[in-house]
């Protein structure tokens, strides 16, 4: 995914539309064609055509570790991060300098996202959705699911 992510940012007029969460785990067609329709019409609208519109999903940019916590900054935020549908944040993993991850929880404060888990005292490394299936809900407020992405290398 990182791969994808690299490429649509260096070239113009492209974009990455993530449908990773409208999939079906042994199709790698997505059953709701409508809805990938939908959010590859609103990447052109707002990547190519440069309209002022939210047209992806939160896209990592940064973290600073602040103790035993990542902060994370992402682009496309729109008017807010959220859980889709609501309750607790799914998919996030976080390892120390072992660099074992651990599934994490995550919460979001102000437009930042903050991930810990007691098993890792001090982090240097997130994960998300870094699964052959994976089971995120980290949204922004246009219910757009954020990019799959690593913070290690």
């Amino acid at each position: 995914m990182a791969v994808f992510r690299t490429v649509a940012s260096k070239l113009p007029n492209a974009a990455l539309v993530v449908t990773i969460d409208i999939g079906h785990p042994t199709d790698i067609h997505p059953p709701i064609k409508k809805e990938v329709g939908r959010r590859s019409a609103l990447a052109a609208l707002g990547n190519v055509y440069v309209s002022d519109i939210v047209y992806s999903g939160p896209v990592y940019r940064s973290m600073t570790a602040k103790g035993s916590r990542l902060h994370l900054e992402f682009d496309h935020v729109g008017k807010g991060l959220t859980a889709n549908g609501g309750g607790a944040l799914k998919g996030f993993a976080i390892a120390g300098v072992d660099k074992l991850f651990v599934s994490a929880e995550a919460r979001v404060e102000g437009n930042q996202l903050v991930v810990w888990s007691d098993a890792v005292q001090k982090p240097t490394a997130v994960r998300y959705n870094w699964a052959l299936n994976p089971y995120g809900n980290f949204t922004n407020s246009s219910g757009l699911p954020a990019t799959p992405f690593r913070t290690d290398q």
